[in-house]
C-alpha cells in the first residue's frame, strides 16, 4: 500500500534537497532499512517500500513538481499502480542497482560483476621495547580462507574433464534486465550454476569440494618496522584471504603490542632513562655508563650537576616509521643524598660545608647544593 507520510520526512530531507542529496539519502536509508540487513524486523519491508516509493517520485523531475504542488494526490497511479519497489524483481534488485552489488549482486549500468575480492585478516604480535626501536622480523600465526592447493583453486579433481557451463555458456556471469527509479538497467552476477568459473564440474575435489578455496592455518614472515608503537598496524598488501576464482586476496593487518622495559620510557620519539648518582658525584662530576638500544654509551656528567638535570644522546631514540627523522635518548640525572645517622657524621662533614656554593649553577638560590649545606647546618 502507498504510504501517506510527506516523501520528504521519509527519506530525511528538505524540499530544496538537490539531485545528489536525493541520491544520498536513499542509499543511506535503504542500507538502513534492507530486509536482507533486518531480518528479525517484520516491518523492515514496508518500511523499504516507502523509501524506495519516496525516492521514485522525488527522483523525477515531472512527478517531484506534481507532487510539491499537490502532494499525493499529483503522483497516484502517475507510475502504473503507485509508486514504490514493484518495478524491481525482489529488494535485491533495488539494492544492487544503487550499491553496485554491494551486497552480492551485479552492475546497474550494465558492467559485469566481479568475483568477490578475499578478506582481510587481522591478527597481533607482540614485541620488546628495544625491538620496537630497531626494528625486527616475526612470525605469526595466520588462520584464513587459502586457495585449495590440492586442485589449484579449480575446484575439480585433478585430472578431471570440466566442461562449458550451460546456463552462461563459459561467460562465468548471468545478465538480467530490470525496470527501477532510473529507467531499465541490467545486472550482470557470477553465474549461479558455476560459481563465476565458466565450467561445469562433473568430478568435485574432494578437499574443497568444488569451491576452490579451504580455510587454514599458516605461519607468515612480517617485518616490524623501526619506531612502531603499542596499537599501530603492519598491513601486507594481498595476505589476507582468497578471493574468489580470478579476485584479489585481501590484506593482512598485522596489530602491534610493545612490551614494558624498566629501563626505558618512549616520549614521542624520544627515549628517557633515569640515571642514579650520588652526591659526591654529582659535586665533582663522573663518567657512567648508560644503556641504550643499541648497546652501553658513555655519558659524562658535569661537575655541580643538579637533580633533574637531562644529557641527551644525539640520534639514539625512535625514528620515524619509514622516515629518516630520529630522537634523542634523554638521561634524566638522579642524585642520592644519604641520611646522616649520627651527630658524629654529621660533625665530620661539617667542613665540607666551606665549599659548597651558596646556590644551584641553575641560578635558584635554594638550589641543591644550598639545600644540602642547610642540611649539615
Amino acid at each position: 500500500m502507498p504510504t501517506t507520510r510527506d516523501y520528504y520526512d521519509v527519506l530525511g530531507l528538505d524540499r530544496g534537497a538537490s539531485e545528489s542529496d536525493l541520491k544520498a539519502a536513499f542509499r543511506r536509508r535503504a542500507r538502513e532499512l534492507h530486509p536482507d540487513v533486518n531480518p528479525d524486523d517484520p516491518t523492515a519491508e514496508d518500511r523499504f517500500k516507502e523509501v524506495a516509493e519516496a525516492y521514485e517520485v522525488l527522483s523525477d523531475p515531472d512527478q517531484r513538481a506534481r507532487y510539491d504542488r499537490f502532494g499525493h494526490a499529483g503522483v497516484r497511479g502517475a507510475s502504473g499502480g503507485g509508486p514504490g519497489a514493484q518495478g524491481f524483481g525482489s529488494f535485491q534488485d533495488i539494492f544492487d542497482a544503487f550499491f553496485s552489488g554491494a551486497a552480492g549482486g551485479g552492475d546497474m549500468f550494465g558492467g559485469a560483476s566481479s568475483p568477490a575480492a578475499g578478506d582481510d585478516v587481522i591478527v597481533a604480535t607482540t614485541v620488546t621495547f628495544v625491538e620496537s626501536a630497531l626494528g625486527v622480523d616475526k612470525d605469526v600465526e595466520v588462520a584464513r580462507v587459502e586457495v585449495c592447493t590440492t586442485c589449484d583453486g579449480t575446484g575439480a579433481t585433478p585430472g578431471s574433464q570440466t566442461h562449458t557451463c550451460r546456463q552462461c555458456e563459459g561467460q562465468g556471469q548471468v545478465r538480467q534486465v530490470l525496470n527501477g527509479p532510473l529507467g531499465q538497467f541490467v545486472r550482470a552476477r557470477p553465474c549461479p550454476s558455476c560459481s563465476g568459473s565458466g565450467r561445469d564440474i562433473t568430478d568435485p575435489c574432494r578437499v574443497c569440494r568444488a569451491h576452490g578455496r579451504v580455510r587454514a592455518r599458516s605461519s607468515q614472515s612480517v617485518r616490524i618496522p623501526a619506531g612502531i608503537a603499542t596499537g599501530q598496524r603492519v598491513r601486507m598488501s594481498g595476505r589476507g584471504g582468497a578471493g574468489g576464482r580470478g579476485a584479489p586476496a585481501g590484506d593482512l593487518y598485522v596489530e602491534v603490542r610493545v612490551t614494558h622495559d624498566e629501563r626505558f620510557v618512549r616520549d614521542d620519539l624520544d627515549i628517557v632513562h633515569e640515571v642514579v648518582i650520588p652526591v659526591t658525584a654529582a659535586m665533582t662530576g663522573t663518567t657512567v655508563f648508560v644503556p641504550t638500544v643499541e648497546g652501553e654509551a658513555e655519558v659524562e656528567i658535569r661537575p655541580g650537576a643538579q637533580a633533574g638535570e637531562e644529557i641527551r644522546i644525539k640520534g639514539m631514540g625512535f625514528p620515524v616509521v619509514h622516515g629518516r627523522e630520529r630522537g634523542d635518548q634523554v638521561v634524566t640525572v638522579v642524585v642520592h643524598v644519604p641520611r646522616i645517622t649520627s651527630d658524629d657524621g654529621r660533625e665530620a662533614l661539617r667542613p665540607l660545608t666551606e665549599y659548597l656554593s651558596e646556590s644551584g649553577d641553575d641560578g635558584d638560590d635554594e638550589g641543591f647544593f644550598g639545600r644540602l649545606r642547610h642540611a649539615f647546618r
